[in-house]
Parts: C-alpha cells; structure tokens; sequence
C-alpha cells in the first residue's frame, strides 16, 4: 500500500473555517502583540491561504470581538474557573470569538460554533486545551442560547 492509500485525506476548509482560523491568528496578534484592528486587517490579506477564506467573515468576527472585547470577557468570566488573563492566548481568543459568534450569528448552530472553536483549539492550542473551551462555550450556550440547547436536548 502507498502512502497515499494509507492516510486519509483531509477534507477541504470551507471558507468560513479559513476565516476563524485568520481572526484567531488576528486575535492572538492582538492579544500578546498588541497589534491593533487596522494593522491585522491590513496584513491578514498578505497570509498564505488568504484568498480562500471568507473575507467578510473575517472582516466582522475580527472587529466584533474586539468592538465587544468588555462585554464578551465578562460573559465569559462567569464560566471560567480563573481570571481570564490567565488563559492562554489560544484559548482566551477562541472563547472570545466563540461567545461572539453564539451572540452575534443566531443562524449559525450553537453545536457548529462550539465543534469549530474546539478544532481551533486542537490546531493552535495546548494538549487538553479543546476540552475546557468545550465546556466554557456550551455553559455559555445555554445561557444565550437557551431555546435551542434545550430543543437540540430535547431531540436525543
């Protein structure tokens, strides 16, 4: 058997997942670089990949987070067990983005946002990094999201 037969090929990135994964790159530039909104947009477009990403998308998430900044981190330190400056970079920015998309994007499924920020996680953050961005952000799915986490309950 060749190698290729071997590994299973990964399916293709939608747009949209390019998209989280320029804005949490953004973020983490954010963050730790203190780059501001204008100079991440501006070198976002330069990246490897860029193209194919969902630039709106990105556009929007990256300024809402940061627009809402206050707001998104007070939601969030209801759930944590730790000052959120005390997060990694990773997961403080995937929690931010996350909180923002469960508040901001009603059309997007709760479950889809969470599985999104938890292969984010996978990619960029620490070992069992994924497992307490999945539980921060279905805490606060049930808070924002109450209706539908309780009907996706309900249809087990």
């Amino acid at each position: 058997m060749s190698d290729q037969e071997q590994t299973p090929k990964a399916p293709p990135k939608s747009a949209r997942r390019r998209a989280r994964e320029f804005v949490l790159q953004g973020l983490y530039q954010w963050r730790v670089g203190g780059a501001d909104e204008a100079a991440i947009e501006a070198y976002a477009p330069e990246m490897e990949g860029f193209a194919k990403a969902d630039r709106e998308f990105f556009v929007g998430t990256l300024r809402g987070v940061i627009g809402q900044q206050a707001a998104l981190t007070e939601r969030i330190g209801a759930h944590i067990d730790r000052p959120f400056g005390e997060l990694s970079p990773i997961e403080a920015s995937v929690l931010l983005m996350g909180s923002f998309e469960m508040v901001n994007h009603p059309e997007t499924p709760y479950r889809v946002i969470i599985n999104e920020a938890i292969e984010l996680t996978k990619a960029f953050g620490g070992t069992d990094g994924h497992k307490y961005v999945n539980g921060v952000l279905d805490k606060i799915a049930a808070d924002v999201r109450a209706a539908e986490v309780a009907a996706r309950r309900k249809g087990r």
